[in-house]
């Protein structure tokens, strides 16, 4: 009893739902036209709940999703006619071949994004019609295919299909939380985010991608082989239909993409208001109908109507939350990790001994790097070397090409010319997710967390290999979640833990995202102006953890305009300029260096013997 009042209340609605309409026909076994209805209203569910996996979790947009129902309902139909086995016996085979059509399709179409995706879609679905219209021999074309009527009495003619597709619904939205739970959901999600950020934190987007869109075409593609068994009578016009794709799409928005209800909630508002338009308007109605709903959805409830009615409830009875003072618990993380033994929380690199260390071998190797933009050369055959265990800055004017060689190194951005290595492997020509694979980690200039996620959620969505296993592991749980709170804890945001990452202060993402990257267990993190943007106060909190982590094995190369922070916490300093290093060395070494005077720092920096003044000035924060 106490498991059952533990479980989320929407749960305990849709069972109570699910109870009521499994009864309904057995209570109203003759009603066969509410029966239809509601049959075409749980197919229309099982589309749009399929259709979210790769739309409204991942958010890549398809127009053409009708197609999979099509494609099973062929399937299943010339199965049944050759072999003369029973439809619904052959359905789930429906659904194994949009599976097989939607992995080739989505190796291709998955490289690309926003309207080219959408219009490929599209394409898609009016392909199939014309396979299905031309290919007489397999298909009989336009003519359609003729099944035999159900061997069953015409008393319960509708029951077993409406009970088979309302089982499907059932499982679809069961399958599509069990997706959400999973780390591959947390990567769907982390996809639609900031796809770039998924991968450099080692999501395999490429195969998150293909996966989801195979996905999402499974329980389509057997609803289509019930579908074809229930109609009886199949036509190419009738199976691939751009109405069928656009009444998944206005079903799936209309309930709220991207939740888990919001699609069937929007399927039985789409379905009924769909029936009660033909039936008092006309067929020819209903498509500008369609057409006026979709366009309110999109101008009014741009989240659809779960989301919008979830925030008005939020409004109306908001709930506290506690947030404690910054500096109290930036202390307080401090203290508890240091008594935990931080190596538990990061990877030190254990598989060398201390005088392998304290020689600081290079671990990243950047071998005459170049990246131009049309007629600008932002990176001009870069060298540079990060020995093992140091914290090595990288500094220079805006637009001298650091944050290109950052994207250069992590796979960002492919580079013209040039080798990266990191320890002794080359990864110039891996994927980013197979450079974070192997210790490669990354912050980034402004920003990047997944705004709609919470700060747990965030630190757990890394991948630390490429193993499919991973993939299904729980997205928050076990010994990774207890990891994640030790981190957060760390930098001294274990409080935030539940609260969307969006709602923390900027300073406060970047301490987050520092943790993010944690989670890798990197030898190498990249920071991109860790101190930009951040509350002066948390600046010496941004140090303090990265000497820290540099205690316990991590090397840093970092990128900062704070020079009073440079040179106090990095050693040795790399100046670039126009593309390249123009000198390196010790912090004093750099500071007094004319040629480091003369491109970047400026005459503020100049010691006084070279200015003939008899002090130095007060020295600016920082350097633009």
């Amino acid at each position: 009893m106490s498991r059952l009042r533990s479980l989320p209340r929407s749960h305990l609605i849709a069972a109570l739902a699910l109870l009521v309409l499994a009864l309904y026909p057995l209570v109203q076994p003759h009603d066969t036209y509410y029966q239809t209805v509601l049959f075409a209203t749980f197919m229309l569910g099982v589309q749009a709940v399929s259709w979210n996996i790769i739309s409204g979790y991942a958010g890549y947009v398809s127009l053409g999703h009708s197609a999979f129902l099509g494609i099973g309902s062929y399937t299943v139909a010339i199965l049944a006619l050759h072999s003369g086995i029973n439809p619904l016996l052959l359905a789930p085979l429906g659904g194994l071949v949009a599976v097989v059509l939607a992995t080739l399709v989505g190796l291709v179409v998955l490289r690309t994004r926003g309207h080219a995706f959408v219009i490929i879609t599209i394409a898609l679905l009016l392909s199939a019609q014309i396979v299905a219209t031309n290919w007489r021999s397999l298909t009989k074309g336009s003519d359609g295919i003729t099944l035999e009527l159900p061997p069953w009495s015409r008393d319960i003619q509708n029951i077993p299909f409406y009970l088979a597709m309302l089982g499907l619904l059932a499982l679809t939205v069961i399958f599509s939380a069990l997706i959400r739970r999973t780390k591959f959901g947390t990567g769907l999600i982390a996809i639609r985010e900031d796809e770039g950020k998924a991968a450099a934190i080692g999501v395999n987007t490429t195969r998150y991608k293909v996966t989801a869109y195979a996905a999402s075409s499974f329980l389509i593609g057997v609803a289509g082989g019930v579908y074809a068994y229930f109609l009886t009578f199949l036509n190419p016009v009738g199976s691939f239909s751009i109405l069928g794709s656009v009444t998944i799409v206005l079903s799936a928005m209309a309930g709220g993409r991207g939740t888990l209800y919001g699609p069937v909630v929007g399927a039985f508002i789409v379905g009924i208001g769909s029936e009660a338009a033909t039936v008092y308007g006309g067929s020819s109605s209903r498509v500008l109908i369609f057409g006026l709903a979709l366009m309110i959805v999109v101008l009014f409830l741009p989240d659809g109507l779960l989301p919008t009615v979830q925030e008005a409830w939020r409004r109306y009875r908001p709930v506290d939350t506690e947030y404690t003072d910054q500096a109290g618990a930036l202390e307080a993380g401090t203290l508890q990790v240091r008594d935990r033994a931080l190596a538990s929380a990061v990877v030190a690199d254990e598989v060398e001994d201390g005088a392998e260390k304290r020689a600081g071998r290079p671990l990243l190797d950047v071998r005459s790097a170049a990246k131009a933009f049309g007629g600008l050369i932002a990176v001009d055959g870069a060298d540079l070397v990060v020995r093992q265990g140091t914290i090595t800055a990288l500094i220079g004017p805006n637009g001298s090409g650091k944050t290109t060689l950052f994207n250069l190194i992590t796979g960002a951005m492919r580079a013209d010319a040039g080798e990266v290595w990191l320890d002794g492997t080359r990864i110039d020509r891996m994927k980013p997710w197979a450079r974070g694979h192997l210790g490669l980690a990354r912050t980034f200039q402004t920003t990047r967390l997944f705004r709609s996620m919470t700060v747990l959620e965030n630190l757990v969505a890394p991948l630390p290999d490429a193993k499919w296993s991973s993939m299904l592991k729980a997205s928050v749980a076990g010994h990774e979640a207890d990891r994640a709170r030790e981190l957060l804890a760390f930098v001294g945001m274990e409080r935030f833990a539940g609260q969307p990452a969006g709602a923390l202060s900027y300073g406060q993402q970047k301490l987050v995202e520092l943790a993010q990257v944690l989670m890798l267990e990197p030898r190498l993190v990249l920071l991109d102006e860790p101190a930009g943007g951040v509350n002066p106060s948390l600046v010496g909190r941004m140090v303090e953890i990265v000497r820290d982590l540099n205690r316990q094995g991590v090397t840093f190369l970092v990128v900062e305009h704070n020079i009073p922070m440079v040179l106090e916490l990095c050693d040795p300093v790399v100046v670039f300029s126009r593309g390249k290093a123009i000198a390196e060395g010790p912090p004093q070494t750099i500071r007094e260096d004319p040629v480091v005077l003369d491109a970047y720092l400026g005459d503020e920096w100049r010691p006084p013997a070279l200015t003939g003044e008899s002090a130095q000035p007060d020295r600016p924060q920082e350097v633009s």
